[in-house]
């Protein structure tokens, strides 16, 4: 909507010095056509500022996003699933509702699925997936999540020795069964109970 602000927004990105192995992500992507528009005014201002190389990902959060994950993967260099978006999205439950919000929980096997989705599209072009918001630092969905394919969790700093400690003490075999397990599981109750 404000593409002279947006231009200027890139352009303070990549003017930072020293320019090291940036990442820009863009958040809320509904549509294929809203992604190239973006990395086409990156590459003008990368051109203009003779800037070499830019990872440039998406925030899967939008669940007709990560339904067609294998069309937008060719076009980015990594994922990162905003699991509590995704999982209000398609839950179709506010999470800031006081009565609702107990039920919207990223564990639910709809949410798995699109998630293996986005792994499975992410893995076939060989970028890498995240996971942030609040299942990324659940000890119980850990498993579950590298299991279906998330190569980074994105956690709160507090939560990073124990997820650490937990991720080691992992066999990414096990990790896969329970994933498969969860995919055929009918609530987010029989998940955890995995």
């Amino acid at each position: 909507t404000h593409l002279e602000l947006f231009t200027e927004q890139i352009r303070a990105i990549l003017s930072v010095k020293p320019l090291k192995n940036i990442h820009i992500m863009f958040p809320m992507i509904s549509s294929l056509q809203e992604l190239l528009e973006a990395k086409r005014i990156i590459k003008e201002e990368q051109q203009k500022l003779n800037i070499k190389k830019v990872s440039i990902g998406i925030m899967v959060e939008v669940p007709s996003v990560a339904l067609m994950a294998d069309i937008f993967a060719p076009h980015v260099d990594f994922f990162s699933i905003g699991a509590n978006d995704l999982t209000q999205y398609t839950l179709a439950i506010d999470r800031g509702h006081p009565q609702l919000a107990k039920n919207a929980d990223s564990l639910n096997p709809a949410v798995l699925k699109l998630i293996e989705l986005t792994c499975s599209a992410a893995k076939k072009n060989d970028i890498w997936v995240g996971v942030c918001g609040g299942v990324a630092g659940d000890i119980k969905a850990v498993p579950i999540l590298l299991g279906l394919g998330v190569t980074e969790l994105s956690v709160s700093i507090p939560m990073i020795p124990k997820v650490k400690a937990c991720v080691r003490e992992l066999s990414i075999d096990n990790c896969r069964e329970k994933a498969q397990q969860a995919l055929q599981s009918k609530s987010s109750q029989d998940v955890r109970a995995l």
